[in-house]
């Protein structure tokens, strides 16, 4: 046992290695951590740790970014190798989609009201992911909390992760057939003295359509509030009032005509609420690819798409 320690070589942190590669390759820090979807400061630590880690400088650093010294040059000339193997090991593992898990988490209601109706659909065109979906509002970390796909609601505020942000999804009343049929509704000031219902999570509210539509609003007709749009949606349906909410997450619900829009399409309001997030690096899984594939193909036979 004691031979066999003394035979083993120093190794340094591989994420202080990747820290290397990264900066070396771009010369840049802050490119460097966008591409590791870390911050700069942290590229910077890892950087000086594998300095003192090795006892060398590795780059030389100065207003205008960082160059290589000839001991970089070197290091980064006999670690290329060795890590080319590594990342090509580590692709053929990652794009063999057999027995794949794909971890997603989404948003309560766009999971709940669009994704679950389709999952099967998913499961027949690729019989060997099996996908694992959770739904909350918490903020998740994807290497923390093993998540390959976040879909969330709100405004789009991740500048150093991919953002495919969910296109042409607006926001429209609705309500059911026996509500409009009890309640004639022709013009938003007609709408203003009706029973309506408030979505908490939507980024557009009855106060700020009232005001597009130039109507004025006191809030004074709000029957029910609920904090999950999947909840308005069922209110509307028990014939509970109108709701304005996103046209993406009522598509199953007109279909089956339990909700009808109250009016055309001039009075629906644009808003870009929904997004697939995920690390630069998780688009090269093969898992990733198939499902941003079966997606798009899934929002483009409607008017949606990414």
């Amino acid at each position: 046992m004691n031979d066999a320690k003394k035979t083993l070589l120093p190794l340094p942190s591989l994420k202080n290695l990747l820290a290397f590669m990264e900066v070396a390759n771009s010369g840049s820090l802050n490119r460097a951590a966008e591409a590791l979807n870390i911050t700069s400061s942290a590229v910077s630590h890892q950087i000086a740790a594998l300095e003192q880690f090795l006892g060398k400088k590795l780059f030389i650093r100065s207003g205008k970014g960082v160059t290589l010294t000839l001991t970089g040059e070197r290091y980064l000339q006999d670690l290329s190798g060795p890590l080319n193997i590594i990342g090509r090991a580590t692709e053929k593992v990652m794009n063999d989609i057999h027995h794949e898990h794909l971890r997603i988490h989404s948003a309560p209601s766009f999971g709940l009201l669009w994704l679950m109706k389709r999952l099967d659909r998913f499961r027949q065109a690729w019989p060997d992911i099996q996908l694992n979906l959770t739904c909350s509002y918490e903020n998740l970390q994807f290497a923390r909390d093993n998540i390959d796909i976040d879909i969330r609601h709100g405004f789009s505020a991740w500048p150093t992760l991919n953002v495919k942000t969910i296109k042409n999804e607006q926001m429209i009343v609705l309500a059911s057939p026996a509500w409009l049929a009890r309640h004639p509704v022709s013009t938003p000031a007609d709408l203003a003295a009706s029973d309506l219902i408030n979505s908490e999570i939507t980024l557009i509210g009855w106060s700020a359509w009232f005001a597009w539509h130039g109507v004025t609003y006191r809030n004074k007709n709000v029957v029910f509030s609920f904090d999950r749009s999947y909840m308005s949606f069922e209110a509307a349906a028990m014939d509970m009032g109108c709701i304005l909410e996103s046209n993406l997450l009522a598509q199953e619900y007109i279909a089956a005509g339990k909700l009808v829009p109250v009016f055309g399409d001039s009075y629906a309001m644009p808003v870009s609420a929904h997004h697939l997030v995920f690390p630069h690096a998780h688009e090269k899984r093969e898992k990733i690819k198939c499902f941003l594939a079966w997606l798009e193909q899934e929002l483009t036979e409607t008017p949606f798409h990414l």
